[in-house]
């Protein structure tokens, strides 16, 4: 009688860093990345019906395409770990709610430490002197 023996090898990749993960929901794209294409493929279709009537095939094409890659690259984009949302938001912040002038004002932190000895040894030079 022949026993047949398997063998089975299970493989459980792990990124290298666990900040990069994202659940894959629908076509390998995370809920975020679908629901941006959904959004852009939405305003393509709305552009396409929209403008059909006023001009050529091969300019609504091209409006299609301008219209939808807005939302497209949102739903994909990363910019040191955030989001394209989060990316605005933080820019928007910085440059228009917080806006500062910044100056640089350079303080020597030895001569701080040390000023009180540095006048107390002039205030001895002066006498001497006199």
């Amino acid at each position: 009688m022949y026993k047949a023996r398997c063998h089975l090898i299970l493989e459980v990749k792990i990124n290298r860093e666990i900040r990069d993960y994202t659940e894959s929901m629908f076509f390998g794209l995370s809920l975020r990345q679908f629901i941006f294409s959904l959004c852009a493929c939405g305003v393509a279709v709305g552009l396409y019906f929209f403008i059909r009537p006023h001009v050529g095939m091969e300019t609504v094409s091209w409006m299609c395409i301008l219209g939808a890659a807005p939302f497209a690259v949102l739903g994909f984009i990363k910019y040191h770990g955030m989001t394209a949302e989060q990316f605005i938001r933080a820019w928007i912040k910085s440059e228009f709610l917080l806006p500062k002038h910044l100056t640089f004002e350079p303080t020597n932190i030895y001569y701080e430490v040390l000023k009180g000895s540095i006048e107390s040894r002039k205030k001895e030079a002066m006498k001497r002197h006199d």
